[in-house]
């Protein structure tokens, strides 16, 4: 027989693992689809992009309130009617009857996302029994990257042998499921104590603006998802021609590469532990500027291997940049979080959006110019203000890679 105590633990876990895994499930799952859309709509691939970046864009605007808002109501209170709301808002994006209403439907998905993104990780914190809220998160960020891998997959899968249609229409069944399995397992909080203080906390976050390593902290944040949503997003399109000419679910299985996150991300939690986030997030944009170079070379194998050490480098320079909010905010490091991920995926938002500049001038070995060049401002940023020390044991200031 199991104790209350041991029961309500399981439910958590499953619970924490269900939500990371469906919010991660739509986030990027049309990535493998962009082709498809530039065909279906007749648009160009610039505007295509926008079906990613509108979501990402959303998730990075509503970030920094999200937490207020969850301060004020509690964590589950935001967590499931969220879910609930994405299922329906990926339900509308199926039903989309044009381009533009496609691109809503996604911000509106977006502005969902961070109720479970950048609340979840404060429930965990607040409602695992005592010693366990790290091992509850690394099962967690299992879960994100089961939904983004099982997302973009799924939605491959679909759109080649029935319609991209079908493909939100299954990722919103899931998302519903796991939504009501959600409000049935998350225990409810017990530990939650109602917070006001939405001035306190928007001048917190105007200071947090003029620190400088914060700021460099942000700035490295938004140069690692600028690269990995772009790389991701344009390698659809590059992949898609000759010599390549590889079918949407081939594309959709390119992205096997982000379950390196399920080992990388604790390891590289464990390095910074021991060289310090200077070091680590150095580390991680040699990864980046290395894998991005690696797919110039015109061999397919190659090409993967280059996103696989590119993807390392981002779930790296997550680990070390996220953590290193946690070490310099003084004060109110709810609100410097927020500002981080809204930071990050503002840079998602620009990515998908901005390298099609490059890409439409120089192609692929433009692009990855550019992406080098930002890494370069990283490097910059990282080496005049990142400190040499790395984490506290036992603190979660690290977040979730993005999947």
């Amino acid at each position: 027989m199991f104790s209350e105590s041991s029961f309500s633990k399981k439910s958590l876990i499953i619970g924490v693992v269900i939500s990371g895994f469906c919010v991660f499930l739509q986030l990027y799952s049309p990535q493998p689809l962009l082709v498809i859309f530039r065909e279906y709509f007749n648009e160009s691939e610039a505007r295509v992009s926008l079906v990613i970046s509108a979501a990402t864009l959303a998730v990075a605007l509503f970030s920094p309130f999200v937490g207020l808002i969850a301060d004020a109501l509690g964590r589950k209170r935001v967590i499931v009617p969220c879910l609930f709301a994405l299922s329906i808002a990926t339900l509308g994006s199926a039903v989309a009857g044009s381009l533009n209403q496609l691109i809503l439907f996604r911000f509106i998905a977006g502005l969902c996302t961070p109720g479970v993104i950048a609340v979840i990780i404060a429930y965990i914190s607040e409602e695992s029994p005592g010693g366990t809220a790290a091992s509850v998160m690394a099962l967690y960020v299992t879960g994100t990257v089961l939904g983004g891998l099982t997302g973009r997959l799924s939605a491959a899968f679909m759109a080649d042998h029935f319609s991209w249609r079908y493909s939100f229409v299954l990722i919103s069944i899931l998302t519903f499921t796991g939504a009501a399995c959600s409000l049935l397992l998350l225990p409810r909080s017990k530990n939650f104590r109602k917070q006001a203080g939405w001035h306190d906390a928007a001048g917190a976050m105007l200071r947090h603006l003029r620190n400088k390593r914060l700021l460099a902290t942000y700035i490295t944040g938004f140069n690692a998802l600028f690269c990995h949503v772009g790389i991701f997003t344009y390698a659809n399109f590059h992949l898609a021609k000759p010599p390549y000419s590889l079918s949407t679910s081939a594309l959709g299985m390119i992205f096997l590469v982000y379950a390196l996150g399920i080992i990388i991300t604790p390891l590289s939690e464990k390095m910074i532990d021991r060289v310090g986030h200077r070091s680590g997030a150095v580390t991680a944009i040699i990864f980046i500027s290395a894998g991005a170079l690696l797919t110039l070379i015109n061999s397919l194998p190659v090409f993967i291997l280059g996103l696989a050490i590119a993807s390392t480098g981002i779930f790296i320079i997550q680990a070390s940049s996220s953590s290193h909010v946690g070490q310099v905010a003084g004060e109110y490091k709810s609100a410097a979080t927020g500002l981080y991920v809204a930071f990050y995926y503002l840079g998602g938002a620009a990515g998908a959006t901005a390298l099609f500049i490059p890409w439409k001038l120089g192609g692929w070995p433009a692009l990855v110019g550019a992406m080098i060049f930002v890494q370069c401002i990283s490097f910059t940023a990282v080496w005049r203000y990142f400190r040499h020390t790395g984490m506290r044991t036992g603190q979660i200031d690290c977040l979730p890679p993005d999947c």
